[in-house]
């Protein structure tokens, strides 16, 4: 009888062990952080930077577009640079703000001499006062999906 009930007891944990046990072992796609967008995101000191993308037709000069929340209590002037040699752009930032560039509030920034083909790649520096700036590939897209028609420059 003892034999019994023990066998009992194992084969119930058992089930019990290989029901629930998959989620021990499995890789849980959840906890990767993806952009969920076309742009690339980044953090610069209280910076965040969400959905960053260059809209180009021509591949010369592209717009940038993105939204900054500065979540300081400081205003800031972010400067954004093409490559590691390219002329730097200052976007201002308030204290507490939500900047959306290329938005309907918002234009978007040109960025002159990009040299990145639709499709690409463009490497951009984002930095501002003394916190150590963060490099990120930026995607470039054309004006044909009708949600940056109007953003080429």
């Amino acid at each position: 009888m003892k034999a019994r009930l023990a066998a009992s007891a194992a084969l119930a944990l058992g089930l019990a062990l290989g029901a629930s046990g998959c989620s021990m072992v499995t890789y849980q796609a959840t906890t990767e952080h993806y952009d969920a967008s076309d742009g690339v995101s980044l953090n610069v000191g209280d910076l965040d930077v969400r959905n960053a993308l260059v809209v180009s037709d021509d591949g010369v000069d592209g717009n940038l577009v993105m939204t900054v929340v500065n979540s300081s209590d400081d205003d800031v002037t972010l400067g954004v640079q093409i490559g590691s040699g390219g002329d730097t752009t200052e976007i201002e930032v308030g204290a507490g703000q939500t900047l959306a560039l290329g938005s309907e509030e918002e234009e978007p920034v040109l960025l002159e001499g990009i040299d990145a083909e639709p499709g690409g790649l463009v490497s951009l520096y984002f930095q501002y006062g003394d916190v150590e700036g963060v490099e990120k590939q930026v995607p470039v897209l054309d004006s044909r999906l009708p949600e940056y028609a109007d953003l080429a420059p």
